[in-house]
């Protein structure tokens, strides 16, 4: 049985986040799994999968950018600002390439951004989705997002048709990108399509689908699929313990930083044990001259 490490999934269209835990546990045999960041239904594209104690870094995530690659329809304006809504209005629209490309500079960097009503944002411990089935709207305030990356893809001056190649951080709505861009176009914008091609690090390349999943677990190699949960946190110097250290270090006990050898510099580090276990992260406590646990994975 797997203990711990990441399954990169392929996120079918349909499927909410959730759905796609629901039927893992099936697969796996496994309750204890967590996502690392929630897709539309419509949404296809890149969901790791935290399993077994590596779901304890679901709130610790070092990176939390990601990469979309977002069909969208310019004169189309829907209340939930993608193809699965309310149209609400068409427009006429005759925006060239030229006049495209030049707004989508507004919408790179940190941007203010008003989350839609049709999203999981809570505003006085009320759902917005929930607010916007009952066909109620609020106000909401901007958010501040970053958008890192935005490149014109593809575009067809007459459909209006093209798609967006997005770098974002968290909290972006790509929907809600699209939707801006319509509004100063002035002809409206809605998402057609979206799918996520980089999360957490991991690429299109390594998410897996459904079949393959359980095929492998049919065939008794399902941990050849899977990524040790280390590799989240890449980016952290490290930390070798000898027998001693991991034995006290298991127990809970603070390591005194002055018997760490060759100590990186840094203030928190991936932390192994003597025989190359990954055990979780830890942070330099110089007050008390000490290694104390900050995490165990």
């Amino acid at each position: 049985m797997i203990e711990s490490g990441i399954l990169v999934m392929n996120k079918p269209q349909g499927f909410t986040s959730f759905d796609v835990i629901g039927k893992l546990r099936g697969i796996l045999k496994m309750r204890k799994l967590g996502h690392t960041g929630t897709l539309d239904p419509m949404a296809t594209g890149v969901l790791p999968v935290l399993i077994g104690t590596a779901a304890r870094a679901c709130d610790i995530l070092p990176d939390e950018n990601k990469s979309y690659r977002a069909g969208f329809q310019l004169g189309t304006v829907t209340d939930t600002q993608d193809s699965s809504g309310t149209v609400l209005e068409t427009r006429q629209f005759a925006v060239s390439e030229a006049e495209l490309l030049a707004v989508l500079p507004q919408f790179i960097g940190q941007i203010q951004q008003i989350p839609p009503m049709y999203s999981a944002v809570q505003i006085n411990g009320k759902r917005l989705y929930e607010l916007a089935r009952a066909g109620k709207e609020i106000e909401r305030p901007a958010r501040t997002v970053t958008v890192s990356g935005l490149t014109l893809a593809s575009y067809d001056p007459a459909s209006g048709s093209g798609t967006l190649a997005i770098d974002c951080g968290k909290g972006t709505y790509v929907r809600t990108i699209l939707h801006d861009i319509g509004d100063v176009l002035g002809c409206g914008c809605m998402m057609t399509a979206l799918e996520r091609t980089k999360a957490c690090g991991f690429m299109l390349a390594e998410a897996h689908s459904f079949e393959t999943v359980q095929n492998a677990a049919d065939a008794g190699t399902l941990e050849s699929l899977v990524i040790p949960t280390d590799r989240l946190f890449a980016a952290l110097p490290t930390v070798t313990l000898n027998e001693t250290q991991t034995r006290l270090y298991r127990n809970g006990v603070l390591l005194a930083l002055s018997r760490l050898r060759e100590l990186p510099e840094g203030t928190r580090f991936r932390i192994y044990s003597a025989e190359q276990s990954f055990l979780g992260l830890a942070d330099t406590d110089r007050e008390h001259n000490c290694l104390r646990i900050y995490k165990n994975l």
